[in-house]
């Protein structure tokens, strides 16, 4: 367990919880309602109680209770009363703060629990658009503000990914709709192949043929797929890498090497795509600001 992050700065819990810092003070000065330890040098820090605590205050102040009632109500009461009040449409905001929760402890058997509870009445695509797609925007912004370390990211990644493998191995056996090979892979560099993973998992489920070749792929390998494939679609995600002055000529190059006829297409997402010099594309390149953009067209 020491290697567990189990101390929290008021930042953290301002940072998981999206209660703003000042918030929380006077919450604590005018209703008790967190109790911060001390270290030796009587420096303030909270545990794992009170993280969990401000998370299930933070859901129940989103639904309108006030804090002068939450207040009251004895600490082990606290989690029943989120249970009873959450309702279909108002689960997100729990969900992924249990999914934090199970990342900050990694508490595989929490994400596996939580994610089981909500795969009742959900599709697998719905829980990645609704939770997941949430939960790895907010893993960004605890990532920049040194709350969370890479660990705790890669420990949730591979959770997300596992889930991805096995959703997408259970539709993989379906005949293919047309004659198109979607071809799904990342340059080289690019690590971060959730994004892709569920692109690749939208294409089977819709009766496309799709080829995921994974992470840092030299483009060369990338061409050598029209050895065997004709009427390709390739896709990349372009999060990290290429970096942000060497994309375009990354996009030249690409044009150079797989859009050299009629029939081979060229589709890019991820946040580096915002720094293409869009108006020099040709039709065969299409960029999408999102995966919901692209899977609306399937």
């Amino acid at each position: 367990m020491n290697n567990i992050k189990n101390v929290f700065t008021i930042k953290d819990l301002e940072n998981l919880s999206g209660i703003k810092a000042h918030t929380i003070r006077i919450w604590e000065k005018r209703y008790n309602i967190l109790e911060p330890l001390r270290t030796d040098t009587n420096i303030r820090y909270y545990d794992v109680a009170n993280l969990q605590k401000i998370l299930n205050i933070s859901t129940l102040n989103s639904f309108g209770y006030k804090i002068s009632s939450l207040a009251k109500i004895p600490d082990d009461k606290i989690p029943q009363l989120v249970k009873e009040v959450l309702s279909k449409k108002s689960l997100a905001n729990h969900v992924v703060n249990n999914f934090k929760l199970a990342m900050m402890n990694f508490d595989q058997s929490l994400f596996l629990t939580t994610y089981e509870s909500v795969l009742k009445d959900r599709t697998f695509g719905e829980i990645f658009h609704e939770y997941f797609i949430p939960l790895l925007a907010e893993i960004g912004m605890l990532w920049q503000t040194e709350t969370i370390t890479p660990s705790h990211e890669h420990f949730i990644s591979y959770l997300i990914k596992q889930k991805l493998a096995s959703e997408t191995e259970r539709i993989s056996l379906k005949e293919p709709k047309d004659d198109r090979t979607y071809v799904l892979y990342l340059p080289e560099g690019e690590i971060h192949e959730i994004g892709l993973m569920f692109l690749n998992y939208e294409l089977q489920l819709n009766g496309y043929k799709a080829i995921y070749l994974g992470e840092s792929v030299p483009t060369a390998n990338v061409n050598n797929m029209k050895n065997y494939f004709n009427n390709i679609t390739y896709i990349s995600y372009l999060t990290v890498a290429p970096e942000m002055k060497a994309v375009n000529d990354y996009v030249e190059e690409l044009s150079r090497q797989l859009l050299n006829d009629a029939t081979t297409k060229l589709l890019l997402f991820g946040r580096n795509t915002q720094f293409i010099h869009k108006e020099t594309l040709g039709s065969n390149i299409t960029i999408y600001n999102s995966i919901s953009d692209f899977t609306e067209t399937l």
